[in-house]
């Protein structure tokens, strides 16, 4: 009997363990999925520039939405520094075409349906295919230069830019 619990125990170990999380310098995790307009994106052709992925749990909800506007009022700023920004959630293409017309959005949204990429970056909420709000800064070498578990939709691309110039400096 012992040792059948002890077998489930570690059974269960292993059902919840979770990737390791990523840290500031850790490379990137490498991933392609489509855009609001159903073409390719692959992280990869990011190398050389910076890059923001911003994690959003559903398209066209109240929070997402104050979000994603403040990225499209604030791109000007972003792009200044180089940088190119990229909205992430498990919605579909269409949703994100839907959600990217309505809201006149500058800048892409990527379609991760199936939560792999939303996975690989540990921002799945728990027993949910939806994003946690996280934010990563990706750097010219496709490292993790900066993660923000702490984001308020309503100024998270107010401090990017900022972000951006001041990890430049380093």
């Amino acid at each position: 009997m012992k040792r059948w619990f002890a077998g489930l125990a570690l059974i269960a170990s292993f059902a919840t363990a979770e990737a390791a999380e990523l840290k500031v310098n850790d490379p990137a995790p490498l991933f392609e999925l489509k855009n609001h307009e159903g073409k390719a994106f692959d992280l990869k052709s990011r190398a050389g520039q910076w890059t923001v992925l911003y994690f959003y749990p559903k398209a066209d909800t109240p929070g997402c939405t104050k979000q994603a506007c403040a990225f499209r009022d604030n791109i000007k700023k972003i792009r200044a520094q180089g940088a190119e920004v990229y909205g992430i959630s498990a919605d579909t293409v269409e949703k994100q075409a839907s959600f990217h017309k309505g809201q006149k959005l500058n800048f892409d949204l990527l379609a991760d349906p199936e939560a792999k990429v939303i996975e690989q970056y540990g921002t799945k909420m728990p027993m949910m295919a939806m994003s946690k709000r996280w934010t990563f800064i990706v750097s010219p070498e496709l490292k993790i230069a900066s993660i923000d578990k702490d984001v308020d939709p309503v100024v998270d691309s107010e401090k990017i830019a900022g972000k951006i110039a001041a990890l430049k400096k380093k």
